[in-house]
């Protein structure tokens, strides 16, 4: 086996949320054919509990605590400098030891970072590993340019900055790689229209899903009391556009729905609300969790799901999930980027206010509806396993 240094922006490990969940898989991957070098950083207190499960995939790990409000800080200093405020947020000096001992001790062949931010730490290291790959997983600058058009001054300039810098700062990195990958073909595209002098070295690695674990024929425990039909959101409830997107369905959608189907319930399932989230509560039937054990009782138990995202990137694993449990899933465009199902077939897809509400009446009362959640279960099984789409990395890292 060959050694690889794998940096990554958070533990991960439990693969519970959208980035987790394919740093995870990715990681699993390489441990089959490589001996796993793994620097990374915890920003939530629950993951030390899950440190020891990673010592069977790697032979040497270095994790240490990012803690939030002195990365902040750590951040200001990029007004002076000009990079993004990602790139002094993720820097730890003691990290940057450690992979120096790795690079000049151990001398990797393949240096791997998840996320751009991270590549900062073995770029301009020597010796430098004969193969660096980049997951960017997504165009993260064009998230903080959508950002930057729905919020007011001074924030809209701060979201406008990062978008700028990080952009320069991803097309440089792209430049010294030797591959970058993206999750979906949109983000490539994207990515190659904004850096088109690097467009040979960036390819699609797309998100996929556990199958096996989510499934709707086992007998999951009911999480509800009784009542009537549950909808359901999931998602890590203190990112910025899971928040935009419960408040829009509780404040605009969910009243039209509720006024045809008076008992109808909305559970909003995911840890770390925020205040915003927590005071929906407020409203009639609107149920907010925090962090839950196991998601799949929640959906296997909901009548349908629904993903109303005004802002996203890549592939939603949301989308995944409820499509895998065979629930009738009512998405938006934005939130279906990246995954090829068929719009009304195997999922639902709905824009405006009005549409989204009344597509969702339909994914609670009419028969067919079951039939698009079996159909979405059939997409997943046929389209979406891990093992196929990870296999597009054994050729980029040789």
């Amino acid at each position: 086996m060959q050694d690889m240094l794998f940096l990554s922006q958070r533990l991960p490990y439990p693969p519970n949320k959208g980035d987790k969940i394919r740093s995870f898989n990715i990681l699993q991957h390489f441990a089959k054919t490589h001996r796993i070098h793994l620097g990374c950083f915890i920003d939530d207190p629950a993951d030390w509990e899950h440190v020891g499960a990673l010592d069977e995939y790697c032979v040497d790990t270095c994790i240490l605590p990012l803690g939030k409000t002195a990365a902040k800080f750590r951040s200001l200093r990029a007004f002076l400098t000009g990079d993004p405020l990602n790139l002094p947020y993720f820097h730890i000096p003691e990290m940057k030891r450690w992979t120096n001992r790795v690079l000049a001790e151990i001398q990797p062949r393949t240096a791997f970072a998840f996320s751009s931010q991270m590549a900062q730490y073995f770029l301009d290291a020597q010796p430098r590993p004969e193969r660096i790959v980049i997951d960017y997983c997504d165009v993260d600058s064009d998230k903080w340019r959508q950002y930057a058009t729905s919020r007011s001054w001074p924030m809209n300039w701060v979201y406008d900055r990062e978008g700028r810098t990080l952009l320069e700062y991803d097309r440089r990195i792209a430049r010294e790689i030797d591959a970058g990958t993206f999750v979906a073909d949109q983000e490539v595209a994207l990515f190659n229209s904004l850096s088109p002098d690097t467009a040979s070295k960036i390819h699609t690695v797309g998100n996929g899903i556990d199958t096996d674990y989510f499934t709707p024929s086992d007998d999951y425990a009911q999480p509800y009391d009784v009542g009537g039909p549950v909808l359901i959101f999931t998602g890590a409830m203190d990112y910025w556009p899971n928040v935009d997107a419960v408040s829009w369905f509780a404040t605009e959608i969910f009243p039209q729905i509720q006024a045809v189907v008076g008992d109808a319930r909305f559970y909003i399932v995911g840890s770390n609300p925020t205040d915003e989230v927590q005071k929906l509560a407020r409203l009639n039937n609107v149920f907010v969790t925090g962090r839950v054990e196991d998601m799949r009782p929640y959906f296997a138990h909901a009548a349908a799901a629904v993903t109303p995202m005004r802002i996203a990137r890549g592939i939603q694993n949301k989308v995944l999930e409820a499509m895998a449990m065979g629930k009738p899933t009512v998405t938006t465009p934005t939130a279906l980027a990246g995954i090829s199902a068929s719009p009304e077939i195997d999922i639902i897809v709905a824009d405006s206010a009005e549409e989204f509400a009344t597509k969702t009446i339909f994914a609670l009362e009419a028969p067919e509806a079951r039939s698009i959640g079996t159909a979405g279960r059939e997409f997943v099984l046929r389209e979406c396993r891990w093992e196929s789409r990870l296999a597009a990395y054994d050729t980029l890292i040789t």
